[in-house]
C-alpha cells in the first residue's frame, strides 16, 4: 500500500504543475447536464428541489423524435464557468473563495488555491446535500468495513443511527496516516481532504447548526460508500454454491454441473461487447481442487448488496457525427433517490477546471468534464469480491486453519447500531486473514466459516488521484485518460472523449486467482489458493476510437473473454445494449439529438419484446400456425413490437398504452419456465432467486438488466437448427423436443391470456399494464412528485468539443 500511496504523490507532483494556471478556456461546443429532481437536497424546498424532474420527464414522450430544441429545453447549460449575472453569489467563512449559483441552483465554487476550491465544495455540499451527508455518515463506516448483515443503503434510510467505535475510526485514519508519513505533495493531498471537512464544518457554522465535526476520515467512508455499494461486485458464491449442490442431487454430478455451466454464462461468445479485442480475465476452468460446493441450505446469509446498474454510454467519433467531432452522451444510474446521490457543481481555481457530479463526502468531481473533454462510467459488474471457506479448528467456530497453523480469529467492535425506542445494538464481527466472517455453512457435513475479501477494503483513498488529475485536466488524450483510470480500484467501465477521441477503460483492482479455483464458488481458505496478485493496467479492457465509429454500452460485458463475476448471470447472447445497436446503426451520421433520441427511445423499450418474441413466436409457430385467443394475443404482441415496443403512457391515464405490454408481462415468466422447466423441475424458482426472470414491470419500473433472456434466446434458436455459437450443453425447453417445446409455449401464452381475461376482460385489445406502479418514486419518501418511468442515467451529459490541447 505505501508504493501505491507514493505513486499518488507523484501525480499529485505533476498537477501541482498547473495550479497558477489561467481561467479555463472553454472549448465545448455543445455542454449540457440533467440531474433530477434538482440540486437543492434540502427539506426546505424551492424551485431548485424539482425543477430538473420537469425537464427529465418532458423528454421521456419524445421517444428518438428529439430536435436540437429539445436539447436545450429538456437539459440545462453546462459551462465550466459562469458567464453574466449570477441567480445568488455567496460570501463564504474563508477569504479567497467564492460561490455563484446559476439559475438551476448549481454552484460555480472558484478559489485561489487548491484548498480554497475543496473549502467551497465541502460548503456546497454541506448546503446542496447535509440531510445526505448526515444520513450516510454512519452507514458509510459501515460500507466502509463490510460488516456482516448491514445493507448501508438500508441503514441510511431506516432511521437508525450507526455510532463508530473507536477502533473504527482507526481502521479508517490508517490511510490518512499512510498518505501524511509519505512526504510534503502527500500531505498536501490530506489538505484538500482536511479542507473540504472544513468547509462542511464552516457551513454548519455559519448557520448555527449543530453538528459533530466532519474529518478526513468522513471522506474516506464516503469513498467507501461508492467502493463497496457501486463499485464492487461479486459475493455471491455461497448461494451458487448451493444452488449447484441442488442441482447436482436431482440430476447427477455431471449433469448438475453442466446445466450450472450453462445458466452462469460465465464466458458466453454471443454476449453483446463494447469494444473489440480480447482480455482475457476471470474464465471457467476444467477442474477446481481450490473451491467447495456449500451443502444446499446450510448457508443464510444474503449476499451483500450492490447498487442497481442502470448507467449507459453512448459515444460516436468523428466518422459518425455530422460534425465531425465526437458525440458523447452518458451517465450513471444511482438510483432516484431524494436527496439526489449526486450534487452538480463547477470547480475553478488553483488549478481546477471542472464540472460535473460530486460524491457528497469527496472533494473532487467524479463524473463530469474538463476544459476541452468529459468522462462517465458504468458499473462493470467486475468481481472484485471473494468469499473463503474456512477450515475451523481448535474445536470452536472462532479459529481457523491457515498456512498449516491454527489461527485465532480477531474481534472487531465495529460501534452501536441505535434506534428509537429499542435497545442499542452492539455491532461486533470476527474476521480471518481473507475478512469478516459473513457466517457458518457446512461443506458435505462439514462446518466451515464463510469470509468475506473486498480488494479495495481499506484502500479507498487511493482512488481518489485519478479524480484529482481530471479535475486538474492533467488529462489531456484518450491515451493519458487510459493511463489515469487504470489507477481507479473500483469496478467502473469509464468513457472518454474530447475534439478528437473516444475511448473506454475497464477499471478495477481485480484480483488474479489461484490455479485451480473457480470464482462462481467458495475458495478454500487454508493458505493454498490466495489471490497472486492484481490484473495489469494493460490486460484491462480497453479500447480507443473502435472500428465502426461507436462506443455502445448499458453495463454489458466490455469486450471478450471478460469473464462475468459470480453475481453476474445475465452476461449472454441477449443484453439490454441490444436496444441501441440498431438504432445508431440506422443512420451514418447522428447528431446530438438524434444520439440523444437512441438513448430516450431504447430507456422505454422492453427488451422482452424487441430482441426475444421473435424467436418466441417462431418457436410457436413451429407447431403449426396457432388460432383462436392464442392467435389474438400473438398478433397483438406482433403488433407491439412494429410501433417500437414501448411501455410509455402518454395518455396519463395510468395505463401503458399499448396491450401488448399487458400480455408480456402476465406471458413472460411462463414462456421462460416453459423454456427452463424441463430441466430445473422443482428448482425453477431457485434459479428465479439467484437470477431474476426478468425485472420488468414491478415497482420502479422496468430496467432488464438481469432476466432470462438469453437463456430462452439461445435454447430456441439451437432448438431450431439455427447458428449458435457457444451452444448450451444441455437442452431445455420441450426436453430437447421441438414439438413438445411448441406445445408448452402455446400453453404458457394460452394461459397467459386466460388469466388476463379473468382480470380485465375477454377482449386482448382492451388489456392494460398498470403504468402507475412503474412511475419514478423519489425514495424517501419527502418528496411527492413522480416521473414516467424510463431507464436513463440519473446524472446525464450531452457534450462535444471543438477543440482540444
Amino acid at each position: 500500500m505505501r508504493r501505491a500511496f507514493l505513486v499518488l504523490v507523484a501525480s499529485l507532483a505533476l498537477a501541482a504543475g498547473v495550479s497558477a494556471a489561467a481561467p479555463p478556456r472553454d472549448a465545448a461546443s455543445l455542454a449540457l447536464t440533467i440531474l433530477p429532481p434538482g440540486e437543492n437536497g434540502g427539506v426546505a424546498f424551492d424551485r431548485n428541489t424539482t425543477d430538473q424532474a420537469k425537464l427529465y420527464d418532458a423528454l421521456t414522450p419524445l421517444q428518438e423524435n428529439v430536435t436540437d430544441r429539445d436539447l436545450r429545453r429538456t437539459f440545462k447549460p453546462a459551462p465550466l464557468v459562469l458567464a453574466g449575472k449570477a441567480a445568488r453569489t455567496q460570501n463564504l467563512p474563508r477569504k479567497g473563495v467564492t460561490i455563484r449559483r446559476d439559475s438551476f441552483g448549481v454552484p460555480y465554487v472558484s478559489g485561489r488555491t487548491q484548498e480554497d476550491v475543496a473549502y467551497g465544495a465541502g460548503y456546497a455540499t454541506a448546503e446542496d446535500r447535509g440531510l445526505l451527508l448526515t444520513l450516510i455518515r454512519g452507514p458509510a463506516r459501515a460500507a466502509a468495513l463490510d460488516v456482516p448483515g448491514l445493507d448501508p443503503l438500508a441503514l441510511a434510510l431506516s432511521g437508525r443511527t450507526f455510532v463508530p467505535s473507536a477502533q473504527t475510526e482507526a481502521f479508517l485514519a490508517r490511510q490518512v496516516t499512510l498518505l501524511n508519513a509519505s512526504g510534503p505533495l502527500g500531505k498536501r493531498f490530506v489538505r484538500i481532504v482536511q479542507a473540504y471537512a472544513a468547509g462542511i464544518n464552516g457551513y454548519y457554522s455559519s448557520k448555527g447548526i449543530p453538528s459533530d465535526r466532519y474529518t478526513a476520515n468522513d471522506v474516506i467512508a464516503a469513498a467507501a460508500l461508492i467502493a463497496a455499494r457501486f463499485g464492487a461486485n461479486g459475493g455471491q458464491e455461497a448461494q451458487n454454491a448451493m444452488f449447484l449442490d441442488a442441482l447436482q442431487d436431482r440430476l447427477g454430478l455431471a449433469q448438475g454441473r453442466a446445466v450450472f455451466d450453462d445458466l452462469r454464462s460465465a464466458n458466453d461468445p454471443e454476449a453483446p461487447l463494447s469494444v473489440p479485442g480480447s482480455f482475457p480475465y476471470e474464465l471457467p476452468v476444467a477442474s477446481q481442487p481450490g473451491s467447495v460446493v456449500l451443502d444446499d441450505g446450510s448457508y443464510g446469509i444474503a449476499p451483500p448488496a450492490r447498487g442497481e446498474p442502470m448507467s449507459n454510454a453512448l459515444l460516436l467519433g468523428r466518422s459518425r457525427s455530422a460534425t465531425g467531432r465526437p458525440l458523447f452522451v452518458a451517465g450513471p444510474q444511482v438510483g432516484y433517490f431524494f436527496p439526489q446521490f449526486f450534487m452538480e457543481v463547477s470547480l475553478s481555481g488553483g488549478g481546477f477546471a471542472s464540472r460535473g457530479a460530486l460524491f457528497p463526502g469527496v472533494p473532487f468531481v467524479v463524473i463530469g468534464r474538463g476544459k476541452d473533454y468529459a468522462w462517465s462510467a458504468t458499473s462493470s459488474q467486475a468481481d472484485n469480491i471473494d468469499l473463503f471457506a474456512e477450515t475451523l479448528c481448535g474445536g470452536d467456530d472462532i479459529h481457523y486453519l491457515h498456512q498449516g497453523s491454527c489461527r485465532a480469529m480477531t474481534r472487531f467492535d465495529a460501534g452501536i447500531l441505535r434506534a428509537s425506542g429499542q435497545p442499542d445494538r452492539q455491532i461486533t464481527f470476527f474476521e480471518t486473514i481473507h475478512g469478516p466472517v459473513q457466517g457458518y455453512a457446512t461443506v458435505a457435513g462439514k462446518r466451515v466459516a464463510i469470509t468475506l475479501q473486498r480488494s479495495t477494503r481499506g484502500r479507498e483513498l487511493l482512488s481518489m488521484r485519478p479524480f484529482y488529475e481530471l479535475d486538474t485536466n492533467v488529462v489531456t488524450s484518450a491515451k493519458s485518460f487510459l493511463k489515469t483510470m487504470s489507477g481507479v480500484e473500483f469496478t467502473f467501465n469509464w468513457f472518454y472523449a474530447d475534439s478528437r477521441d473516444i475511448a473506454l477503460f475497464s477499471s478495477g483492482r481485480l484480483p488474479l486467482r489461484a490455479p485451480g479455483t473457480d470464482a462462481s464458488l467458495p475458495t478454500i481458505g487454508t493458505g493454498e489458493y490466495e489471490w497472486r496478485g492484481f490484473l495489469a493496467p494493460g490486460a484491462h479492457a480497453q479500447g480507443v476510437n473502435p472500428p465502426g465509429g461507436a462506443l455502445l454500452n448499458w453495463n454489458n460485458k466490455p469486450a471478450a473473454n471478460v469473464g462475468s463475476a459470480d453475481s453476474n448471470f445475465s452476461y449472454g447472447s441477449v443484453q439490454r445494449v441490444d436496444l441501441f445497436t440498431p438504432l445508431v446503426a440506422a443512420r451514418k451520421q447522428h447528431t446530438a439529438a438524434t444520439l440523444v433520441g437512441v438513448m430516450n427511445k431504447a430507456a422505454t423499450q422492453d427488451l422482452r419484446i424487441v430482441r426475444v418474441w421473435p424467436i418466441v413466436r417462431e418457436a410457436i409457430f413451429a407447431g403449426g400456425p396457432p388460432t383462436g385467443r392464442t392467435l389474438e394475443l400473438v398478433t397483438a404482441l406482433d403488433d407491439w413490437r412494429a410501433r417500437g415496443g414501448s411501455r410509455l403512457d402518454r395518455d396519463l391515464d395510468g395505463k401503458i398504452d399499448h396491450p401488448g405490454a399487458a400480455i408480456m408481462d402476465e406471458a413472460w415468466p411462463r414462456l421462460a419456465d416453459a423454456v427452463l422447466g424441463p430441466a430445473l423441475g422443482p428448482l425453477t424458482d431457485r434459479l428465479a432467486k439467484l437470477h431474476d426472470r426478468s425485472d420488468d414491470a414491478g415497482p420502479g419500473g422496468s430496467a432488464y438488466i438481469s432476466g432470462w433472456y438469453g437463456y430462452v434466446d439461445k435454447d430456441l434458436r439451437t432448438l431450431l437448427g439455427k447458428p449458435v455459437r457457444g451452444a448450451y450443453r444441455n437442452r431445455y425447453c420441450g426436453a430437447g423436443a421441438l414439438p413438445a417445446c411448441s406445445a408448452s409455449l402455446r400453453t404458457a401464452l394460452d394461459a397467459a391470456g386466460a388469466a388476463l381475461a379473468v382480470a380485465q376482460g375477454p377482449s386482448p385489445a382492451a388489456w392494460r399494464a398498470d403504468a402507475t406502479k412503474e412511475r419514478i418514486r423519489f425514495t424517501s419518501g419527502v418528496l411527492p412528485d413522480t416521473m414516467r418511468w424510463t431507464n436513463r442515467p440519473t446524472f446525464q451529459q450531452v457534450m462535444s468539443f471543438r477543440s482540444g490541447r
